[in-house]
């Protein structure tokens, strides 16, 4: 019965590209068409075919780390390529059309991301080893999409690029305030502290990343201009010149997003400036992967545009800029995953090989999603007034062009 119904399924939802599929029973079968894209895989069990009928996203993932089902001298990006592309154009059965409906509509429920289910989701991925991370991201740590300015440029280099254009739209000047609403490692913050002397407060929901944003402004000598503090974005206490939050947005889940921009405007000075650095999609909202909740971000969700708008709006805050990066992640976490696979012995003596394929999928899934998808990362620059901005961007090039040109003179690293 599951055979067939997988049958039936692969054979109306594969149309782009060619997917060779052997059963358990030793049958092969292929779907779609002849073409330059294509992939083969093995199911090795009768489970895993019912699972892949009835929620085949979580079913794939889980079946890939178990290797329940393997790649035939296939890729993991071609297959996912192969999948995301027939998703865009092939039939639906309506079980999952509905199934995707109704996680939809769940969103306010599922991501209501109180103050404790907050700090447990953030747990959940970034409290299991600041060793993993330092294994793949750059020297500063910095977990969030990098800024391309030259195609060829290292991890290192666009993560400082990326940290001197927000720099730039927050129009820093000495003395200045600033909050850092999820704070990660430090990075940011210290950096901001050092090249532009202000003084900063980094807030953070993870021990680990607290621990070792305390350590680094000590290390640093900053520490009496940078301060790290575990807590929620819904507990500090303004007013500060300026509002920073890069890969933190992501984490907040829809119910909230009119609690975060109020925050965000109370926070600020009358002529602050806060930049909202998140990943979003230029297309319809869509549920969150249910392999991506259970397994790496849970209580997370990638918004659209038009989930967002509407909450800045009644936060009463100028939309003095929007800028939308395409392809800077998909670029930054190729360099991630060169990096983790380079140091895969590593991984796996600090964890399991069903761990290394899951982060595995996971940064590939990620690629496939910014490469084959309408996602990309937004920069929201948010003001009370409307003259706290100038009113082009020429003082953004104006401000990064001397660290370009230094950046450009920094030898790459090989990328993946």
């Amino acid at each position: 019965m599951w055979d067939k119904l997988l049958d039936r399924f692969l054979r109306g939802f594969v149309v782009s590209g060619r997917l060779s599929v052997t059963f358990p029973d030793g049958t092969c079968r292929d779907y779609g068409q002849d073409s330059q894209l294509s992939a083969r895989i093995q199911i090795h069990d009768t489970q895993t075919i019912r699972a892949l009928s009835l929620n085949p996203e979580l079913a794939l993932g889980e079946a890939y780390m178990d290797e329940r089902v393997t790649l035939q001298n296939t890729t993991l990006d071609d297959l996912m390529r192969l999948l995301i592309r027939s998703r865009e154009n092939g039939i639906m059965p309506a079980w999952l059309t509905a199934a995707d409906r109704i996680r939809l509509h769940l969103r306010r429920f599922l991501q209501k991301n109180a103050p404790g289910t907050a700090r447990r989701n953030v747990a959940h991925h970034y409290d299991i080893s600041d060793d993993l991370y330092r294994l793949f991201l750059d020297e500063d740590m910095q977990y969030s999409c990098a800024y391309f300015t030259d195609p060829d440029m290292s991890l290192e280099a666009a993560q400082a690029a990326k940290k001197a254009h927000i720099a730039a739209k927050l129009r820093l000047e000495p003395g200045m305030r600033v909050l850092d609403m999820g704070c990660g490692w430090g990075g940011m913050a210290l950096t901001l502290a050092r090249d532009h002397g202000v003084e900063v407060t980094g807030i953070t929901l993870s021990e680990n990343q607290l621990s070792r944003a305390r350590t680094r402004a000590t290390e640093t000598g900053l520490s009496d201009r940078v301060h790290f503090h575990l807590k929620d974005y819904r507990h500090i206490k303004g007013p500060f010149d300026r509002v920073v939050s890069v890969g933190m947005f992501e984490h907040v889940g829809l119910p909230n997003y009119d609690t975060y921009f109020r925050c965000v405007a109370d926070l600020l000075a009358p002529d602050g400036i806060a930049l909202i650095h998140t990943i979003g999609r230029s297309a319809p909202p869509i549920p969150t992967s249910p392999w991506i909740t259970k397994y790496i971000f849970p209580g997370g969700y990638v918004p659209s545009l038009s989930d967002v708008a509407l909450p800045i709006e009644r936060a009463g805050l100028w939309q003095a800029d929007i800028e939308v990066w395409r392809l800077h992640y998909a670029h930054t976490i190729r360099h991630w995953r060169a990096r983790f696979d380079a140091k895969i012995d590593q991984v796996e003596a600090m964890y399991d090989p069903r761990f290394v394929r899951m982060f595995r999928y996971y940064l590939t899934i990620c690629i496939m999603a910014f490469e084959e998808q309408m996602q990309g990362v937004y920069q929201f620059q948010l003001a009370r007034r409307n003259d706290s901005v100038p009113l082009t961007r020429d003082y953004i090039l104006g401000l990064t062009h001397p660290l370009r040109t230094e950046l450009k003179h920094q030898r790459p690293e090989p990328a993946e």
